[in-house]
């Protein structure tokens, strides 16, 4: 039912070393038309990560790779403009190579971490993709905002087999032979006859929990209703 990180991440990964030029590290970001490069060691540790942004700040790369006059995103300047980050954004700026470019130390996560972590990591921290590492901190995937997305946007067809193989299929809890399920645009309406309220409770619950699930129509009639009125939703 959750998703993980390794189940949408993009294996084949665009890396640098810390001694990658400038220029170099830009063709990267073009050819591969990504935003962020990781930064790996000699061992294929992530020890950092090379924005767009980070490339943005050099008067060179803006006017060869972007236009003259180009300026970072309001928000992005507002926030390097304020705080102690300040000195430290004008000293990147002057970098020549990756490890003086880069964001350190960098944002990653795990591969048998939940989409929906990851997607949380990606908010809390303002960034766009994650490089994805082993329990070593070697680089073996990346994740990024558009693979989160496309866990979101599952078809209907692919969340009605998995509530129906992996929630009520294997249910050992309860019988929920007579319960029938719908998807569309990503609800799920749920009806049919169950022994108890709280096993109808169960149910909704996991079923919301399913990857893609926008939200849950119970329509479930029981025959026991074992819910104590201090326990209404």
């Amino acid at each position: 039912m959750h998703m993980k990180v390794r189940d949408v991440m993009t294996s084949e990964v665009a890396s640098v070393n810390g001694s990658t030029p400038f220029r170099d590290v830009a063709e990267v970001l073009i050819a591969h038309e990504v935003s962020a490069v990781p930064v790996v060691d000699g061992e294929g540790h992530v020890v950092g990560v090379v924005s767009e942004a980070d490339l943005l700040r050099k008067e060179e790369f803006r006017e060869q790779y972007y236009r003259e006059g180009y300026r970072p995103p309001l928000r992005a300047r507002l926030r390097e403009a304020m705080g102690h980050r300040a000195a430290r954004v004008q000293e990147r700026a002057r970098g020549a190579t990756a490890a003086e470019l880069m964001s350190a130390p960098a944002i990653t996560t795990r591969p048998y971490t939940s989409v929906v972590s990851a997607a949380r990591e990606m908010t809390r921290h303002g960034v766009k993709r994650l490089p994805v590492v082993d329990d070593e901190g070697v680089l073996v995937g990346i994740v990024s905002r558009h693979d989160l997305l496309k866990v979101l946007a599952r078809a209907d067809a692919d969340i009605a087999r998995e509530v129906r193989e992996d929630v009520i299929g294997n249910c050992l809890w309860a019988d929920l032979s007579g319960v029938e399920l719908s998807v569309s645009e990503g609800v799920v309406t749920l009806t049919g006859s169950l022994e108890r309220r709280s096993q109808a409770r169960v149910l909704t619950r996991m079923v919301e929990r399913t990857n893609g699930v926008i939200g849950v129509v119970d329509r479930l009639e029981w025959k026991e209703d074992d819910v104590g009125p201090w326990e209404e939703p």
